[in-house]
C-alpha cells in the first residue's frame, strides 16, 4: 500500500516521529511531502530535516507561504503522478486551498484522498472557503482530532468516512522524565507555544506575579504579543523569555520545570484543538495545568489540573497548591506519564492511522 502524506507540520523535526512509526509498518510504502520552510508573521522557519528512517521525504516550496488557508504545495501533483499512491493524506482542514487542490488532483489520478480536521467549532465560512470545504467534504474521507470535530463535519453534511485519531503522539523514549538539578527553594513554572493573545500567557504572568517570591517563569516561544508580555513582566526578574526552541530541545525544557501551564483563553472563532505541549510535558512527568478551553480538559483527563480560562486568581491558587504540596506534584507526574502512555504515544497514533489507510485503500465501507 502506497501512501503520500503532505503536511506543513513536517518542518518541525519532532513531527517526523509519526512518519518513522508509520514507516515501520512492513505493508506501508510511505512518501512524505514537507515545505522547505514555513513563514509565520514574517519569520521563516526552515525545515529541520531529520534523517528519514522507514520513509522517503520530498521538500518543496509552497505557493503563498504563510497564508494559512491559501497556500498550496507546488510540486504535490508532480510527486503524485510519479509515486502513484493508493491514498493521499493532506494534513489540512477541508476549507483550505491546499486541501481542495490536493483532493482535485487525487480524484483525477484515481487516488483516495484523506484530510485532517481539528476544527471543533461550527462555523459558516465566507466564499471561497465555503466552496472549497463543500468540494472536499463531497470527495474525501476524514481523520479528525476529536469527537467535537467529527460532529462539526457531520453537521456540515459530510457523509463519508470519519475516524477520530489524534494528529500527533509523542515518543515516550524521547519525552521521558529526566529530572535536572534545581536551584534550591526555587519553583519553576513553564509555558511553550505561541506568544499570542489567544494563548493567555498574560494570565499566566499575572498569576505567577501574585504568588510571591521564589518563582521562575520560563516562556518558550515567540509571537506578536511578545513586546506587550515583556512590558508587563519588566518588573518581574523571574520571568525568562527563551525564544523559539528547536524541537529536539523541548524534552530538556520540560524536565527543567516543576509545573507546566497551558493557559489558553481562545478567541472568536477559535479554541484549543489539542494541546500538544501539554501532552509532551505530561510524557516528561511534569505536573500539568490547563484551562478549561476547547479540547484541553479532554486531553489531560484526570491526569492534570484544570482551571477556568482568563482567571489569573484561580490559576495562582492552583500553582500555590502545587508549589506547597510536593506529594501532589509527584502524583500528577506519575498520572500524566501513564495517561500519555495509554493514549498518546506516536506508535499508538501511527497504528490507528495505518489501519485507517488500509480500510481506505481496500474500499471498505
Amino acid at each position: 500500500m502506497r501512501v503520500l502524506l503532505a503536511s506543513k507540520a513536517l518542518v518541525v523535526g519532532a513531527h517526523h516521529d509519526k512518519l518513522r512509526a508509520l514507516g515501520a509498518n512492513p505493508e506501508l510504502d510511505l512518501l512524505a511531502v514537507s515545505p522547505d520552510r514555513w513563514v509565520e508573521q514574517g519569520r521563516a522557519q526552515i525545515a529541520e530535516r531529520p534523517p528519514p528512517r522507514g520513509y522517503e521525504i520530498v521538500y518543496t516550496p509552497l505557493a503563498l507561504n504563510g497564508r494559512y488557508h491559501l497556500f498550496w504545495f507546488r510540486r504535490l501533483r508532480q510527486v503524485m503522478r510519479h509515486f502513484r499512491p493508493d491514498v493521499l493524506h493532506i494534513d489540512e482542514e477541508p476549507y483550505n486551498l491546499a486541501t481542495a487542490i490536493a483532493c482535485r488532483d487525487a480524484v483525477r489520478y484515481g487516488v483516495r484522498p484523506v484530510f485532517f480536521a481539528w476544527q471543533n467549532l461550527y462555523r459558516r465560512y465566507p466564499p471561497p472557503f465555503r466552496w472549497l470545504e463543500r468540494y472536499v467534504l463531497e470527495r474525501a474521507d476524514a481523520i479528525v482530532g476529536s469527537e467535537a470535530a467529527s460532529d462539526v463535519l457531520r453537521r456540515k453534511g459530510h457523509a463519508r468516512r470519519i475516524e477520530v485519531i489524534p494528529q500527533f503522539g509523542v515518543d515516550p523514549e524521547l519525552f521521558a522524565p529526566r529530572p535536572q538539578p534545581r536551584e534550591p527553594d526555587r519553583f519553576v513554572v513553564g509555558y511553550a507555544g505561541r506568544l499570542v493573545p489567544a494563548k493567555g500567557v498574560d494570565v499566566l504572568i499575572r498569576a505567577v506575579g501574585s504568588i510571591g517570591d521564589g518563582v521562575t517563569l520560563r516562556l518558550a516561544g515567540t509571537g506578536a504579543a511578545e513586546p506587550d508580555l515583556r512590558g508587563m513582566s519588566s518588573a518581574m526578574p523571574g520571568v525568562v523569555f527563551e525564544g523559539a526552541l528547536p524541537s529536539a530541545d523541548m524534552p530538556e525544557f520540560y524536565n527543567g520545570l516543576d509545573v507546566f501551564v497551558l493557559p489558553t483563553v481562545g478567541r472568536r472563532g477559535w479554541t484549543e484543538q489539542f494541546g500538544r505541549a501539554a501532552v509532551e510535558a505530561m510524557a516528561c512527568g511534569v505536573p500539568t495545568v490547563v484551562s478549561s478551553t476547547g479540547e484541553l480538559p479532554q486531553v489531560v483527563g484526570q491526569a492534570g489540573v484544570v482551571t477556568p480560562p482568563a482567571d489569573s486568581h484561580a490559576l495562582a491558587d492552583a500553582l500555590k497548591r502545587l508549589r506547597d504540596d510536593p506529594a501532589r506534584r509527584e502524583q500528577l507526574a506519575e498520572a500524566g506519564r501513564a495517561h500519555v502512555l495509554d493514549r498518546y504515544t506516536t506508535q499508538a497514533v501511527a497504528d490507528a492511522t495505518a489501519g485507517f489507510y488500509r480500510r481506505i485503500a481496500g474500499g471498505d465501507a
